[in-house]
């Protein structure tokens, strides 16, 4: 295996895509956030007392996306043609499931961007419930799925659940 963000020399470097053909790119990925019953009834309550907990955490994820490339070193500033964030209640484990799209015509793909994403807006919800309780678990953050590029699909099976 090939790492692509080294220099002949093995020192850092972002990755020359300047010579890529722009495609149709696409990632989505997920990942969850268990918290207590009293946090689970005061998000899905709308009583949370900073206010609409899942709205606020989608405005984040989606900010996270668009500025990616100011947190991760070696990503590249990308034009987002599309973020969604969306939010699963599992009320049985108590458990918030986020999951981010992310599309663009770019060089190079957005799977950075989905992840990020769904980091953030799970670390908003830690943030704006951890008055209540700080014993929330932030967890199983993983690409989903990712197409476009050269290397086209990829599916993570493990995680398909539809």
């Amino acid at each position: 295996m090939e790492f692509n963000h080294f220099d002949e020399n093995g020192r850092a470097r972002m990755v020359d895509v300047s010579g890529k053909a722009k495609t149709s790119r696409r990632a989505l990925a997920r990942g969850t956030i268990r918290v207590s019953r009293e946090i689970f009834a005061a998000i899905t309550a709308g009583t949370a007392a900073k206010g609409d907990v899942l709205a606020v955490a989608t405005v984040a994820g989606v900010t996270a996306a668009k500025r990616t490339w100011e947190l991760i070193p070696m990503c590249h500033a990308i034009p987002l043609g599309s973020c969604s964030v969306r939010f699963e209640t599992r009320e049985a484990a108590c458990e918030i499931c986020c999951e981010c799209e992310v599309k663009t015509e770019a060089q190079t793909g957005v799977e950075m961007e989905a992840l990020t994403a769904v980091s953030v807006a799970l670390l908003t919800i830690y943030d704006m419930c951890k008055g209540i309780d700080k014993n929330m678990e932030i967890g199983d953050i993983h690409l989903v799925e990712k197409s476009g590029g050269k290397s086209g699909r990829i599916v993570n099976a493990r995680y398909i659940t539809r």
